[in-house]
């Protein structure tokens, strides 16, 4: 996995026990901010999909419960890619469902009678997205000066 540094992604998030303790849960990856806050992503994104249940906005609710999901479980594969290229294109799907968690997420603010969703998700998404962007151009770099040297 990539060392991804300096990436607006607030230094106590960073931390290591903020997830357990707000989980009960034992944090794979825990040491790995990516894996880390795709993890928080779903949990939250769960609690908002609770919440749009709860609205009857069932269609919105499972489209964002797949994409918003699907992000950590593509950064999880990620983590036992077989190739530089593998982990790319796993990173690169994680990307593609972050975008569009975040559509949906716009979709749920501007619509009329949709809870809005809480900052912490926009802001835990933003936060991934970005790790993500990161995590791509520096594992293609990476590709590419290996393919040079060789």
């Amino acid at each position: 996995m990539e060392d991804v540094k300096n990436v607006g992604v607030d230094s106590a998030m960073l931390e290591g026990e903020w997830l357990a303790a707000e989980t009960n849960l034992p944090v794979y990856g825990s040491d790995n901010a990516v894996v880390r806050l795709s993890f928080q992503l779903a949990l939250t994104v769960l609690a908002y999909v609770s919440e749009l249940e709860g609205a009857r906005h069932y269609v919105v609710a499972r489209q964002l419960v797949r994409c918003g999901t699907s992000v950590g479980a593509n950064v999880r594969e990620a983590q036992h890619a077989e190739s530089r290229a593998d982990f790319i294109h796993k990173c690169k799907i994680a990307a593609k469902e972050a975008e569009e968690t975040d559509y949906w997420l716009q979709l749920c603010t501007h619509a009329p009678n949709y809870p809005t969703p809480p900052v912490s998700l926009t802001d835990t998404l933003l936060s991934v997205r970005r790790l993500l962007a990161r995590i791509i151009i520096s594992s293609k770099a990476k590709a590419s000066n290996a393919t040079a040297g060789s």
